[in-house]
C-alpha cells in the first residue's frame, strides 16, 4: 500500500483536539473521513503531534497508507473538496517511504503562542489569541525564558496527566517577539524542541505572562523549573492562542 504524507492547516475551535475520540468533533477524523469518499476503505492515519482542544496548526503533519496510488497534486485536491466547509486543509502532499513515519521520524516541533495586550475586546484575532488587558514587559519575559533553554526536567511545566515517559526534555529555543496590534500589543512566543510535555508550552507561556505583567520577578521562572513541582508552575494559558506551526524530518517530505 502507498504511504502519503500530508501538511495539514486547521483552525482548533470547533474541534476537540486532533486525536479520534467516540462522540466527538476531531481533525483526525474529519480527514480520515474526507479520505473515506476517495478510499474503497477509510484508513487511519497518524500525525506528529495530537493538539489540544482548541488548538491550531498551520504545520500539522501526518501520513497515511492507500489503496490507490494517487498522484499527490489528485489526492489532495479531492480530500480539500471533500473537508469542505469544515476548517481544515492539506496545503501540501507527497508520497513517501514506508519507513516514513509523521511522530517517530520527526526530529523537531516547532509552536507558536499568540497574546495580545489590550484593554477593547479582540474581534479579528478573537479565538486564535490569548487575550489580556494589562500591559507586558517583554524584555523582563525573555530574561526569565533564558532559564529553559536546553536540557531540563520541566516536571513543573507538565500536566499531572501527562503520559511520558520521562519529565526531562531539550527546550532547544524560546523567541519572544513583541509587536504593534490595533490598541495594543502582541506578543508572540516561538518555542523549538523534538517533543514537548503534554501542556509544556501552555505552562511556560502562562508563566511568562507572570513575569511580564509584573507579578512574578524573572528569577521566580528558574527556581519553578529547578522546583520539579508543578505546584510551582504559574498558571497554564488558554489553548486558543497555541499553533503548532512545523515539524521538522532529516528529510523533508515536501521538498522540491
Amino acid at each position: 500500500m502507498p504511504r502519503f504524507a500530508f501538511r495539514v492547516e486547521y483552525l482548533g475551535t470547533p474541534f476537540n483536539g486532533w486525536q479520534r475520540q467516540e462522540g466527538q468533533p476531531s481533525v483526525q477524523q474529519a480527514i480520515e473521513q474526507a479520505l473515506a469518499r476517495i478510499e474503497p476503505v477509510e484508513p487511519r492515519i497518524a500525525a506528529a503531534g495530537r493538539t489540544d482542544t482548541g488548538v491550531h496548526a498551520t504545520g500539522q503533519v501526518a501520513h497515511a497508507d492507500l489503496a490507490r496510488d494517487w498522484s499527490p497534486e489528485r489526492l489532495m485536491e479531492a480530500v480539500n473538496h471533500h473537508l469542505k466547509p469544515l476548517p481544515v486543509a492539506l496545503t501540501a502532499c507527497a508520497r513517501v517511504t514506508a519507513e516514513f513515519h509523521a511522530r517517530f521520524s520527526a526530529v523537531e516541533r516547532r509552536y507558536t503562542f499568540r497574546l495580545v495586550a489590550r484593554r477593547a475586546p479582540v474581534v479579528q484575532d478573537a479565538g486564535q489569541v490569548w487575550q489580556v488587558r494589562h500591559a507586558l514587559d517583554g524584555a523582563a519575559m525573555r530574561d526569565a525564558a533564558r532559564a529553559l533553554i536546553g536540557t531540563h526536567d520541566f516536571t513543573t511545566f507538565r500536566a499531572s496527566l501527562c503520559q511520558a515517559k520521562s519529565p526531562v526534555k531539550s527546550l532547544d529555543e524560546i523567541t519572544i517577539e513583541t509587536l504593534p496590534y490595533p490598541a495594543g500589543t502582541e506578543v508572540r512566543f516561538h518555542l523549538r524542541a523534538r517533543s514537548f510535555l503534554h501542556n509544556q508550552v501552555r505552562s511556560i507561556v502562562g508563566t511568562l505572562e507572570r513575569v511580564g505583567a509584573g507579578a512574578w520577578p524573572p528569577a521566580r521562572v528558574a527556581e519553578a523549573l529547578a522546583a520539579r513541582d508543578r505546584a510551582a508552575c504559574g498558571p497554564v494559558c488558554p489553548p486558543q492562542g497555541l499553533c503548532l506551526t512545523g515539524v521538522g524530518y532529516p528529510d523533508d517530505p515536501f521538498a522540491g
